[in-house]
């Protein structure tokens, strides 16, 4: 086993001391930083105590579990400031954007939509992959994150439209994505990241992640009165209180009431006619 050129056997903590600062200096954030020394941890923890190792060299960690950011996702408003900007300059992330804002897919997930997985008809799709980069380069097609991620996704006539002008838009290839570049191929995960941030600077919007955009859409289903069991199951989270505990900051628990608004039947109450859901 290697790390890198070394073998594990050679590994020392100031080796991964170097391999925490150098993305750090490349602009990665402290969290996702902190989440891979975590996991590294625990893998060299597991070859110790089945004796192919002698010590753990990431023990201890060489940084800090940072706070998480307090999320303050987008407005309704500015959604539709973002949305009518790339509508105007780039129609083709407009429709990729309109799709995760309208349906909470994981940026992955979006990516790695193909034909036969959804059905417009139905107003229905399936997500059975998500699309990812090994080392920042070669892209692969994985499973989603949990069981539960793996699962069919209601579509909204917005949503529906949205996909069906990027397949008219999109050739078909062998793995038949619906979202990609100008040479066919899917696009990659760090090029839609960075062309996130151009369009959402150029609308004159604060910083959020491409993930804060599922944020955006719990919060603006929340905004419409939509109940919690039905956020947690369109999310597809792998439990309602998983949804309850992630959605449970002052504004999100003032938006739901004293109790998240969870039936039996799934029944959407009436919204409010101020409210807007951009899935609408």
């Amino acid at each position: 086993m290697v790390f890198g050129k070394l073998r594990l056997e050679e590994l020392a903590h100031d080796h991964i001391a170097a391999y925490t600062h150098q993305p750090l200096e490349a602009g990665r954030g402290r969290q996702a930083v902190y989440h891979c020394l975590a996991t590294l941890s625990s893998a060299l923890g597991t070859a110790v105590r089945t004796h192919h190792l002698p010590f753990n060299a990431a023990q201890p960690l060489p940084m800090r579990r940072p706070r998480p950011d307090e999320r303050v996702p987008w407005s309704a408003e500015q959604a539709v400031t973002f949305l009518a900007h790339c509508r105007e300059v780039d129609p083709a992330f407009a429709d990729l954007f309109e799709v995760i804002i309208g349906t909470g897919l994981r940026k992955g997930e979006a990516l790695g939509l193909q034909r036969p997985c959804v059905r417009l008809d139905d107003r229905v799709m399936y997500i059975r992959h998500t699309l990812s980069a090994i080392d920042n380069h070669e892209l692969v097609l994985t499973a989603p994150k949990t069981k539960k991620s793996r699962n069919w996704v209601p579509l909204s006539d917005r949503v529906a439209a949205a996909l069906q002008r990027a397949m008219t838009r999109s050739t078909p290839t062998i793995n038949n994505h619906i979202f990609q570049g100008p040479d066919g191929k899917p696009l990659h995960p760090a090029a839609v990241r960075k062309r996130f941030h151009e369009l959402r600077e150029q609308a004159g919007l604060p910083h959020v992640t491409i993930h804060d955009l599922r944020h955006l859409a719990a919060t603006l289903a929340l905004e419409g009165n939509v109940p919690m069991a039905v956020i947690s199951k369109t999310l597809r989270h792998s439990t309602l209180s998983t949804t309850a505990n992630i959605y449970s900051n002052p504004r999100e628990l003032h938006l739901m009431g004293e109790k998240p608004q969870v039936t039996r039947s799934g029944q959407r109450p009436a919204r409010s006619p101020s409210s807007y859901n951009l899935a609408a």
